[in-house]
Order: structure tokens, then C-alpha cells, then sequence
């Protein structure tokens, strides 16, 4: 932590400030990336993004949950995003583990069992599948929206589109 807060204070501050310099808050590409907290994963390189141009959500498998829809019904209805792109991965850690077994895990620790769960999964297209469907039948994300798929080979960090089946297709 020291470390990240010594880089703010010597680089950080000053190219944070100079690249958001006059750039809005509402993405200029109209777009919300859905993706793991891997820290391999950099959107902005895998896309060739810039600052300014879409609207990054991260948590643990890149997953749906609660906070990922309230979130993007902020982005859509209040800063005008339209599109979605959900990209998990393969050999994700949340495929290690199930959500029983984290819990158990958290039980014997703690004492407590969360009110959460982890979502983990065993097949990241399958759960890219489910998260698409859950999105496009939200109430409370603009109708319309153009919701896509992905799963990322961190090998060579192609992207394989996930259908509405399931099924998974390179994309070049």
C-alpha cells in the first residue's frame, strides 16, 4: 500500500490529472466492460481504449451480481451508456472453489457465514451466457441495450464471443 501511495504522490497525481483533463464523465463510446479483478486484465490495453471512453466494472470472475446491475442502471439511465461487453476468463480462480465451499471456508474462520455469495462457476462461457441473459431481462437497464460476451485466453489474449447458447466463437 505504501508503494501505490508513494507513486501517487511522485507520477500518479500529475498523469491521472493531465489525461482526464476536459474529458466528461459520460463515456464517449456509449459503453460498459464487465470483467474480473484479475490483475492481468488491462481493458483499456486490451481494447486500445483511452481515459474517457467507457466505463470499467470489476469484481471477483467478472461476474453479474446485484451491484454489477445497480451499477450500470446508474451508467445507463444517469451517464447515457447503451452497450455491454462481459469479458471473464479461462482458468479463472473462481472456477477453483465452489460458493458452498468458500463459505464453509469463511465459517470455520470467522465463525459467521456471509450474506453473499461468490458466483463461482465451472464454465466461463456458460457463465457469460447466464450473465447476458440476466442483464437483458432486467427491468431496470434501458431497453434496447446491446449486451455481447466474451471469454479471454490470458495466453494469447484472443476473445472467444459467447452465443446465446453458450457456445464459444474466436474472434480475431
Amino acid at each position: 500500500m505504501e508503494e501505490l501511495l508513494e507513486r501517487h504522490g511522485t507520477v500518479g497525481r500529475q498523469a491521472a490529472a493531465s489525461r482526464a483533463e476536459g474529458l466528461p464523465a459520460r463515456p464517449a463510446l456509449h459503453t460498459v466492460v464487465v470483467t474480473c479483478m484479475d490483475a492481468r486484465i488491462d481493458v483499456y490495453r486490451l481494447f486500445g481504449l483511452a481515459p474517457g471512453e467507457v466505463h470499467v466494472l470489476r469484481n471477483a470472475g467478472g461476474v453479474v451480481t446485484d451491484d454489477v446491475v445497480r451499477s450500470l442502471a446508474i451508467s445507463q439511465r444517469k451517464l447515457d451508456t447503451r452497450d455491454v461487453l462481459i469479458v471473464q476468463h479461462a482458468g479463472c480462480g473462481l472456477s477453483t472453489f465452489t460458493d458452498d465451499e468458500f463459505a464453509a471456508e469463511l465459517v470455520e474462520r470467522t465463525g459467521s457465514r456471509p450474506d453473499w455469495r461468490c458466483h463461482t462457476f465451472a464454465d466461463p462461457a456458460e457463465s457469460v451466457r447466464e450473465g447476458m441473459a440476466l442483464l437483458r431481462r432486467n427491468p431496470f437497464l434501458v431497453p434496447g441495450m446491446r449486451v455481447r460476451g466474451f471469454v479471454l485466453d490470458l495466453a494469447g489474449f484472443g476473445l472467444a464471443e459467447v452465443d446465446g447458447d453458450g457456445s464459444a466463437t474466436a474472434v480475431a
